[in-house]
């Protein structure tokens, strides 16, 4: 795997540290990505996305869902002991996590819902008005030059 030096990045740019740090996670293949619970991420319409976690075994109660710092935090701790209890086979993986899913700007999560064993997340990308492109109504008729209106404000 290659190695990307990003500090040309951080001395050339103003305000584009959370890119940086974003880029710089991305590359470092040092720290072993959490395969543990599986997910997915689903686009359901141009602006609405989902994220589907597998959290069987874990009731509302048990499951955490936040957003902090441009990033949404998924963590579930099981609250009941295994004392007391003897397993033949355990295939069931309860053990306690935490999941972070970095957010892009103007995505905001829109709510949570857990049902058979599945959470899902909703988000949506809420552009704001001055972002989006908007359409400029060409009018007929005579042309007026900008030197015209300098010559009429000047007067």
């Amino acid at each position: 795997m290659r190695n990307y030096d990003l500090s040309p990045l951080y001395r050339a740019t103003v305000g584009f540290d959370r890119f940086a740090d974003l880029m710089d996670r991305v590359f470092t293949n040092d720290v072993a990505q959490p395969t543990y619970p599986p997910y997915n991420i689903e686009k359901v319409d141009e602006n609405d996305y989902r994220i589907s976690i597998a959290v069987a075994g874990f009731t509302d109660s048990e499951l955490s869902v936040e957003v902090k710092e441009g990033a949404l935090i998924v963590s579930a701790s099981k609250n009941e002991s295994d004392e007391g209890k003897t397993y033949l086979h355990r295939g069931i993986a309860t053990r306690a996590f935490e999941r972070r899913f970095t957010l892009a700007d103007h995505v905001k999560v829109t709510g949570a819902t857990h049902a058979d064993g599945m959470l899902h997340i909703d988000l949506v990308r809420e552009i704001p008005e001055a972002l989006k492109p908007r359409r400029i109504e060409i009018a007929g008729g005579k042309t007026k030059s900008i030197e015209a209106k300098k010559e009429t404000v000047e007067a």
